[in-house]
Formats: C-alpha cells, structure tokens, sequence
C-alpha cells in the first residue's frame, strides 16, 4: 500500500505485535470499560483457580478415612457453589464489557481510517486499488474486532490463570511447583521457533484475503460487459485462482500453528504427567494429603492449558498484528494536497476568475510525460471558455488542477487572484461546481443524490434546481417521487436521466466557477436536446470552462481553446478557427462529415 506522500512496501509491517499499539490507543480512550473488563476478567480467573481449593477441601474432609462430619463436608460444597456462581457471573460481565470494548475500538477505527482517505488526492487511489483499500475497512478490522474482543481477554485470561495457578502450586508442593517451573522455559523455544514464520504468513495471509475481495468486486461492479463477452468461464477460474492462493497460504500459516500447538501442549502436559507420577510417591509416604494432590492435579491442568492456550492466542495475535499493520498504512497516509499553516482568504464576493500561469505539469505515475507544457490561459469572470482537441491533449488535466487534485511542478494557478497553494483546498473547491462526464450517482435515493450539491438545501430548492435542469419530470414519475431508491451507481436511471440528476446537483451548488466536462456525446438525440438546454441555463452567469467532445455544443462558447500535446495551439471563435483551417478545422470537418454520412 503506497502512501500519499511517501509510497513504500509494506513488507516490512506486521512483524511483531507491537502493531497492535495502534489498537490499544484506540481501546484506551475507554478507561472505565476497560477497568470493568478487568475487574471481572480477574475475578473470573481467581473463582477459577478457587476451584481445585474447593475440592481440596472436599476430599480431604469428606474422604480422609477419618470421621467424615456432614457439616464440613455441607460447607465445603456450599463454598464451591459459591465459586461456581461468582465465576458464572465475572465471565458474563468479563465477555460483555470486552465484547462492547472490541465493537467499539473497530468502529472507531473505521471511521478514523475513512476520515483520512477523505483527505487524501486522486493519485492515492490511482496508485492503491479502491476495493483493496474496501477489503481493509471489513476484513482486516473485524480480524482485529476479534483481538480485542476475544483473543486478548483469552490471554489475559489464561496469563493470570497461568501465574496464579502457578503460585498455588507452590503453596501446595514446592517441590513439584519448582520440578513443573523446570520445564516452563522449553515453551519460549518453539514459540520464537515458529512465531517469526508465522508472522510472515498472517500478512502474507490478510493480502491474499484482500485480493479475494478485490477480485470479485471488479467482478460484479462490470458483470453486464463479463457476460456480454461471454467471460464467464474466465472469471470463474481467475477467481478460484485467487481463493485458491488464499486458502494455500492460510493452510501454510494454519500448518505451522498446529505444530507450535501440538509442541507446546506436548511439552507442557507431558511435564505434568511426569510430576504427578512424583506426586503419587509423596501421597504414599504421607508428605501430602489426597486432597492436596487432586488439587495440585486440578491446578496443573489449569496451568497447562492455560499456558497451551497462550500460544494459539499468541497466533491470533500476531495475525492481529498484520491487519493492524495493515490498517495503519491507510491512517497514516498523508495528503501532499493540504491547506497552509495560514491560508491566505479568497476574496468576497467571489467572482470566479481562473489563471493558469506558465504552468507545468506531469502526473506522478507518469514523471516521464508532460501532461501540461508552459501553459498559459486566463478566464474572465462570468466567461465561457470551451476546450477541444483529441484524446490525451491535457484537456482534463485542467480541471485536475483547477480542483487542486494535484499541485503544478511550475507556475500557478490562480482563482480570484489568489494561488490555489496559498488558499485552502476546501475553500477552492467550495466556489467550483463540476459536472463529470461520467455522473457518479450513489446508491441512494433521489433526493440525496440532489442535495450532494448543497446538504443544506431545503426541499424547495432541491425541486427549483431538478426543475432547471429538466429532471423534476421523470423523477416525479418514479415510484416514490424523489424518494425513490436509485440503485448502485443510478442503474434505475438512463444515462441522460443520470446527467441531469448531476446538473441539478451542479445548479444547487450555485458556485461561481463551473467545470463542465460535456457528456452529450453519448447520448440519444432527446435526451442530448434535454440536457444541452439544462446546461444552457446552468451555464448563465457563471465562470464556465466546458471539455468539449462534440464541436456542435461549442460553438456559441465566448472563446474556445484548441489543445495539442499539452500545449494551447489556437484560440479564438468557431467562425474564426474554422477559417484558419487548423487543427480545429480538421477536427470539425472529420466530426461533421461523420455526421452527415
């Protein structure tokens, strides 16, 4: 994953659990839940281990072979019930609070993580796959919902179950506490053996799951142009392809964990085993009670599972580690694009004067090509200007720039005098109104759709604007009016229905500097007739700079600008250029004629 201001491999993430303190910052904010979780996860563990005391007690009171008192042996039992009530209660509150405490460390994640790629420009996403990044907001942070919510309170857990029990053991039989204490220290072995190995595959692990996600959400985002060209066979094998190298690298990482669990467990039981057989040999001399060795017995198992269990938790955290690594990227990602320390006011009232000067420019993902040569244009206040000329001229690198997606290597750019690297973003793109050729319509209603332009607008406004722009007929017509539930990217709507609904947005923005990259080229003629009146009336009194892909819709433009090569080539009217039998000339002669034919 690259970052904005400083792409690099993220190999590197992701090797120990110190990424989790990205996490625990977020779980911190949360003293008083996690003082709770504590509180109970302790108390859960101490009725735990009160457990093998109790049936000490049981059995050396009720099965010494001495006088057996029903009484003792009555409040020995009551005693253990008490325990079993305190250890059912504790583990209920112990998994709410760390349950809500995982829920809530991952939303806050989440919208930390959206909130900065809101921040970042175009290029991040040109550089990082936009479901890749998706994949990351829903698998890597539910792995870690998990890490908080389960697999470090099952640590924890099993870390004061472990050391308590552990010093309970003393209590009851030093000799064999210290014989068990031996052999502890043959645990860390296959824990570094395999821990390295397997941080790798957990990375290694969450990129493949990534790409399972990637993979079939480019899949069903295009499934019309998949089926259209009979692609479906492909489709399926190239994504059993990408499951497949998922699933081998779980299996590897999986593999691993159960021969570290498989070594742990081995070790830890088979030490017990061998230190109760030296048990058995005290009961029979006498130096310990029956109770005493049951519940050293108890204890043991308790000890050894719980430090068993520390090692597959172990796992889940170090795959913890490498989503967490993961999602720091994305919040540590930097926008070169940004406001100055002191943004410098745009002037009021805005008047919507836009200046390129000697501007160059290349696109970070091709510094090799110049997209924009020593450029020079000024747009009048209220002016329409329209830019024309063939594919890959630089005509749409304008707009990148008068939006500030991207900062000049030379020149400037002006709106109202004022550089757009003095002022901030926010307040640049507040005075400009842009209309893509493509329309992005979001899956929601009308409604919201309109009022993307201006949150703030009243119901009245949005109407007058949908109006103006020749939509307010067929979005009445839809089932429920302006209501109505659009589908993903408006697949209820026609492609002129969608343009409309992104002019009215542009008219409700009201914003003094209009960029209108035309979109009437694919369009039928009704519908071309629609939307060319909208956009004469959005066009009215504002600062316009139109991309023209049809030279019919341009020539009542006050200036049209002729590029080649990143280069202005010509300039002046259509009658103007059309005599001067140029670039422009030829290009309105070949459009015309294919008209005609």
């Amino acid at each position: 994953m690259a970052s904005a201001d400083d792409p690099k491999d993220g190999d590197k993430s992701g090797r120990s659990i110190a990424n989790l303190k990205l996490v625990w910052r977020a779980t911190a904010r949360y003293p008083g839940r996690i003082a709770a979780a504590l509180f109970f996860l302790a108390l859960s563990s101490g009725a735990t281990l009160a457990i093998p005391a109790g049936f000490k007690r049981i059995i050396d009171q009720g099965f010494s072979g001495g006088a057996i008192s029903s009484a003792a042996v009555g409040e020995a039992f009551r005693y253990l019930l008490l325990i079993v009530a305190v250890l059912a209660v504790a583990t209920g509150f112990r998994f709410y609070f760390v349950s809500w405490l995982g829920e809530r460390t991952v939303a806050d994640l989440r919208r930390q993580v959206q909130r900065n790629l809101l921040t970042l420009p175009p290029r991040f996403f040109e550089e990082n796959r936009p479901s890749e990044i998706a994949s990351r907001l829903t698998a890597d942070t539910a792995i870690l919902e998990q890490v908080v919510g389960s697999s470090v309170s099952i640590a924890l857990r099993n870390l004061v179950t472990g050391v308590g029990g552990t010093i309970y053991l003393f209590f009851l039989s030093p000799k064999l506490a210290g014989m068990l204490l031996v052999g502890i220290p043959l645990l860390f072995g296959p824990i570094l053996l395999f821990g390295r190995k397997i941080r790798s595959l957990s990375r290694a692990s969450q990129d493949r799951i990534a790409d399972v996600g990637s993979t079939v959400s480019e899949v069903l985002g295009a499934m019309k142009i998949v089926q259209a060209f009979g692609q479906e066979h492909r489709e399926e094998q190239r994504f059993a392809e990408t499951v497949e190298g998922a699933f081998v690298t779980a299996r590897k990482r999986n593999r691993l964990r159960a021969v570290m669990t498989v070594t742990i467990i081995a070790l830890v039981f088979g030490a017990i085993v061998l230190i109760i057989w030296e048990g058995t040999s005290d009961v029979a001399a006498g130096r310990m009670t029956g109770g005493s060795i049951a519940a050293f017995v108890f204890t043991g198992l308790l000890v050894g599972g719980a430090f068993g269990a520390l090692t597959e938790t172990y796992g889940d955290l170090l795959r913890g580690s490498g989503a967490a690594a993961r999602i720091a990227e994305l919040i540590a990602a930097r926008a070169e694009i940004r406001a100055p320390g002191n943004p410098v006011a745009l002037p009021e009232p805005a008047r919507g004067a836009l200046t390129f000067e000697n501007v160059e420019f290349r696109y970070p993902t091709r510094p090799d090509d110049k997209a924009l040569h020593n450029l020079s244009l000024s747009v009048a206040p209220g002016e329409t200007v329209a830019v024309v000329g063939p594919s890959g001229a630089g005509k749409s690198t304008l707009f990148q720039l008068a939006l500030r997606f991207y900062d000049p290597q030379g020149g400037r750019l002006l709106l109202d005098g004022v550089d757009l690297r003095d002022a901030d973003p926010a307040a640049v793109r507040a005075r400009t109104a842009l209309v893509p050729q493509e329309t992005v319509i979001f899956a929601a209603s009308a409604l919201d759709n309109l009022r993307y332009g201006r949150w703030d607008a009243s119901r009245e406004e949005i109407e007058a604007a949908a109006r103006a722009a020749n939509a307010h007929g067929f979005l009445t017509s839809l089932p429920e009016g302006y209501d109505t539930f659009l589908g993903e990217g408006g697949a209820r709507l026609s492609g002129g229905q969608r343009q409309r609904i992104a002019i009215a947005r542009a008219l409700l923005r009201d914003a003094p500097l209009l960029l209108l990259d035309e979109a009437t080229s694919a369009l039928d003629a009704e519908s071309e007739a629609l939307v060319q009146d909208a956009l004469e009336r959005l066009m009215t009194t504002r600062t316009t700079v139109v991309i023209a892909h049809r030279l019919a819709t341009v020539r009542a433009a006050d200036r049209i600008i002729v590029m080649d090569d990143g280069r202005i080539v010509e300039e002046g009217t259509h009658a103007a250029l059309t005599r001067e039998n140029g670039l422009y000339a030829r290009l309105a002669r070949l459009q015309f004629q294919g008209e005609a034919a």
